[in-house]
């Protein structure tokens, strides 16, 4: 009886932080813009195109995120949550990206991450330029 009351106070202390540690870490709210190539050289050191992530999923890091350079190589999933503009009223494709910091996005940056063009692409019309977004680190 006691072993299952412990194995039961277990589970309970295990899904109370996993629930916990789910608010803690929760979506933080941004914008998103974009660039094109060149990509390279980057902030982060890489000169070699082929040295960026595959499907162009990566961005370049604003003030808030860079950290003076410890961003590089950090994983960020990014969901398009609506317009900055009334260009275009539902920019937004469903589903979530995953990108590679590999860059700088200088003082003056409009956005909190600044997608290749290919990664914006993938979740929203690039018509609009910039987008809210929903983050968070991985």
């Amino acid at each position: 009886m006691a072993k299952t009351t412990f194995s039961k106070f277990l589970l309970l202390a295990a899904l109370l932080c996993a629930v916990f540690s789910e608010l803690a870490l929760g979506d933080t709210s941004g914008t998103a813009t974009f660039y094109t190539a060149p990509y390279v050289p980057s902030a982060c050191g890489i000169t070699d195109p082929n040295q960026l992530p595959p499907g162009g999923l990566f961005a370049a890091a604003s003030d808030p995120i860079w950290n003076g350079g410890g961003a590089c190589g950090s994983k960020y999933q990014i969901t398009c949550t609506g317009p900055t503009n009334q260009g275009v009223p539902q920019p937004c494709r469903s589903g979530t990206i995953t990108v590679q910091i590999v860059d700088y996005c200088p003082s003056g940056c409009q956005g909190t991450f600044d997608l290749s063009a290919e990664a914006f692409a993938d979740i929203a019309d690039p018509n609009a330029g910039k987008i809210f977004i929903n983050y968070n680190r991985v």
